[in-house]
């Protein structure tokens, strides 16, 4: 049996990478909604107490943003839309069938999409939370400031959260997307299907076919 053949997709570097701010994002999610939801208050105890969790949140969310933005500069431009990601958008039917729409590069219409909803939503997490955060920085803004980022912060962390969520579920609907995560490779036959331009840039390979 013949062994088949691999594409590196991601090194080792950006695969830590992406599992850092993965974890910070499940830590700040679950104490998010602990602070934000009365019924799952519970939830502090992720770290230790709902004294630590308060104190805690707000760094663990520097430490995703910072690992958010060098994904960012290192991705920003792979996620440029072009017309082969309209085509793919408008064909999001199709493309949910098992038919690939486009000569796609190394995301298509949807990651890039997740990719600017997600650069939206950091942006907005860390200017309200630096606004929101005691005793550092929230003495410096009025009362109605606050409030005004809280209700940013709350809205940008549920669309996040929703975002993420159908970026978990694409990932295990295309089989062969969590390897690339994993071990940063993924076979001939899942770049050509799914990303066929990037293929043949990774391979050189000439035809489309």
């Amino acid at each position: 049996m013949s062994k088949e053949k691999l594409i590196k997709r991601y090194n080792a570097a950006e695969r830590i990478n992406h599992w850092i701010v993965a974890v910070c994002f499940i830590l700040l999610a679950i104490s998010g909604l602990a602070f934000f939801y009365p019924a799952f208050f519970w939830l502090t105890g992720v770290f230790g107490t709902p004294q630590l969790a308060r104190i805690i949140h707000p760094f663990v969310g520097v430490i995703m943003f910072l690992g958010f933005a060098r994904q960012f500069l290192r991705y920003w431009h792979h996620n440029l839309v072009n017309k082969e990601d309209v085509k793919w958008m408008l064909a999001v039917k199709s493309v949910l069938t098992g038919q690939e729409v486009g000569d796609t590069g190394k995301y298509n219409g949807g990651q890039k999409g997740m990719f600017w909803l997600m650069t939206a939503c950091m942006l907005a997490l860390l200017c309200t939370g630096f606004i929101m955060w005691r005793p550092y920085f929230a003495s410096s803004f009025p009362i109605p400031v606050i409030r005004i980022a809280l209700l940013v912060h709350a809205w940008s962390a549920l669309i996040l959260i929703a975002g993420i969520v159908v970026h978990i579920y694409a990932a295990i609907w295309v089989r062969g997307t969590i390897r690339a995560m994993v071990e940063g490779v993924v076979t001939y036959a899942w770049a050509k299907k799914h990303h066929p331009k990037w293929f043949r840039e990774v391979t050189g390979e000439k035809n489309k076919s």
